[in-house]
C-alpha cells in the first residue's frame, strides 16, 4: 500500500465511517466496537477498505 498523507488518511476514514454509519456492511469482525470511526480506522490499518487514492 502506498504511504498516505494525513489528509488522505482523514478523508478515507471519514468517508468509510459515513458509509458504515449509513448502513454499509462492515468488512471486518468487530468485537464490541460500535463507533463507525474506530471501525473505519481498523479497516484502513488492515488495508481492506475498497477506496483508492488517485494522485496527479
Amino acid at each position: 500500500m502506498q504511504e498516505l498523507t494525513r489528509f488522505e488518511r482523514a478523508r478515507i476514514i471519514g468517508a468509510r465511517a459515513l458509509q458504515i454509519a449509513m448502513g454499509a456492511p462492515v468488512l471486518i469482525k468487530v468485537d464490541g466496537v460500535t463507533d463507525p470511526v474506530e471501525i473505519a480506522e481498523i479497516e484502513l490499518m488492515e488495508e481492506i477498505i475498497p477506496i483508492t487514492v488517485r494522485r496527479r
